[in-house]
């Protein structure tokens, strides 16, 4: 299993939110996919996955405030 972890973000910014999500628990994702929308006070970016598999969960709900280092979701590759 592989943990998507919200990395650093930049000087000073310490947390991020959960705008959309494109994929459910259960949905199969390739690697690169973009997975979730985030946004910041000063940007929106989309993180991409980092591989191919099956998201087994989603620890985030869309509107939710996470921080740096936070396991937003996790993906299975078997």
């Amino acid at each position: 299993m592989i943990k998507v972890i919200l990395s650093e973000l930049g000087e000073g910014i310490t947390k991020a939110t959960v705008s959309y999500w494109f994929f459910k628990d259960g949905q199969k994702v390739n690697q690169n996919d973009d997975l979730v929308e985030l946004t910041t006070d000063k940007s929106t970016f989309n993180l991409p996955s980092p591989c191919t598999g099956v998201i087994s969960e989603i620890m985030y709900s869309e509107g939710d405030s996470v921080e740096v280092g936070q396991i937003l979701a996790v993906i299975d590759e078997g």
